[in-house]
C-alpha cells in the first residue's frame, strides 16, 4: 500500500506515515496497519510519548503505548458478554482478538493487528485522514454493529488534534464507547516534580476489579504534585472545556477534550515516567451497564476530538 505523504518509513516492521507543522518543529507519526496508532509525537528534538514495549507488542498483544485508540470499548468490560441496542453479544475466545487484564477481563477493545486503516490522500504536509471499515466477520464477532471510523489528524505549532468520527453505515444504531490512551512524558524532568491538573470534579467509584459501580465522589485535589502517587481513576463532571495538564519548571503538556467526550481517565502507575489523560465517549463497562452510553442512529455519526499541546512559560526552554 502506498501513501501520498511526505514521509513514509517503518518502525518494528510496520509502515508509518508522518505529518509536520508548517514551522517544522512538531511532528506526529502514525501506524495505519496497527489501528492508526500515534507512535510518535515530537517537538523539536524531544519525544513527548512513552514508547512502552514498542509497536509490535502493541499490534500483536495489545501492549499500549503512544496514542492508541481503544475501540469498540475503552478500558475494561466486567465480563466477556454484553447486551446493548437490542443485541446479546458473547465474545469469542480472546486469542488473537482482544487482550485480557490481570483479572481476566476484556480490555481495550479489539487487538490492533485486526484494525487496518486506509489512509486518504494527503491534503497538506500537516494533516492526514484515515478510515476504518467495521464490517468484516472477524470484527462483527466482537461488536456486531456495522460502522465506519474516520480519523482526522492535524499538527500545528506545538499541538496535535485528533478528531474521530463514528458513522453508523448499517441498519442498526451503533453504541459509542471508544476512547484514547495517550502516554505522555516530559523530557528533561523527573516524575516526582510533575505538577498535575485535572479538568474534572468527580471520580468514579470502582469495585475491586476496576469496574465503575455507578456512583461517583468529589475529587479532593484537582492540582497536585505527582511525586510517587499511583493514579488509575475514571472521571466525570468534566470542566467546560475539559482541560488536563502535566508540567514541570514552566514547561508542560496540556490535553483538551474539544468535543464529544463525556468522561475521562487519569493513569500514572508508580515507577513509570508517563501520565495518561484519557478522553472517553462513555465510562468503562458502558456496553454492559448502559451508563453514559450514546447510540449513533443509522446514517448518523458521533464526532469526538481532543488536542495535545505543548505549554511553555519558561523563558529558556530545552525543548528546541
Amino acid at each position: 500500500m502506498s501513501y501520498s505523504l511526505p514521509d513514509v518509513s517503518t518502525i518494528d516492521g510496520f509502515q508509518t506515515v508522518a505529518i509536520r507543522s508548517a514551522d517544522g518543529r512538531a511532528e506526529a507519526r502514525f501506524v495505519p496497519e496497527a489501528n492508526m496508532l500515534g507512535c510518535s509525537l515530537r517537538h523539536g528534538e524531544n519525544e513527548l510519548l512513552d514508547h512502552g514495549q514498542g509497536v509490535r507488542a502493541y499490534a500483536e498483544r495489545g501492549k499500549t503505548m503512544g496514542i492508541p485508540l481503544l475501540h469498540p470499548w475503552a478500558n475494561r468490560l466486567a465480563a466477556p458478554e454484553y447486551s446493548v441496542a437490542g443485541r446479546e453479544v458473547r465474545l469469542p475466545e480472546p486469542q488473537g482478538r482482544f487482550a485480557l487484564d490481570p483479572n481476566g477481563l476484556p480490555i481495550h477493545g479489539a487487538l490492533p493487528r485486526l484494525l487496518r486503516w486506509e489512509v486518504d490522500e494527503q491534503r497538506g504536509a500537516d494533516r492526514v485522514r484515515a478510515r476504518l471499515d467495521w464490517s468484516s466477520e472477524a470484527l462483527l464477532e466482537l461488536f456486531p454493529f456495522v460502522h465506519e471510523l474516520t480519523l482526522d489528524a492535524k499538527v500545528d505549532e506545538g499541538a496535535l488534534t485528533l478528531a474521530t468520527t463514528l458513522r453508523a453505515t448499517g441498519e442498526d444504531a451503533v453504541p459509542v464507547s471508544f476512547g484514547y490512551h495517550p502516554y505522555l512524558t516530559l523530557p528533561g524532568s523527573r516524575r516526582q516534580d510533575w505538577q498535575v491538573t485535572l479538568g474534572a470534579s468527580r471520580r468514579l467509584v470502582l469495585d475491586a476489579q476496576m469496574i465503575p459501580t455507578g456512583t461517583s465522589e468529589p475529587i479532593g485535589e484537582r492540582s497536585f504534585k505527582l511525586d510517587d502517587r499511583s493514579l488509575d481513576d475514571g472521571l466525570e463532571g468534566l470542566d467546560d472545556p475539559p482541560g488536563f495538564e502535566v508540567s514541570a519548571a514552566g514547561r508542560g503538556l496540556a490535553v483538551t477534550f474539544d468535543e464529544g467526550y463525556t468522561h475521562g481517565q487519569v493513569y500514572a502507575p508508580p515507577g513509570h515516567d508517563f501520565i495518561c489523560f484519557e478522553p472517553m465517549t462513555a465510562p468503562a463497562n458502558a456496553l454492559r451497564s448502559g451508563d453514559g452510553l450514546t447510540l449513533a442512529s443509522p446514517g448518523h455519526e458521533h464526532r469526538a476530538a481532543f488536542t495535545i499541546a505543548v505549554t511553555n512559560t519558561a523563558r529558556e526552554s530545552p525543548w528546541t
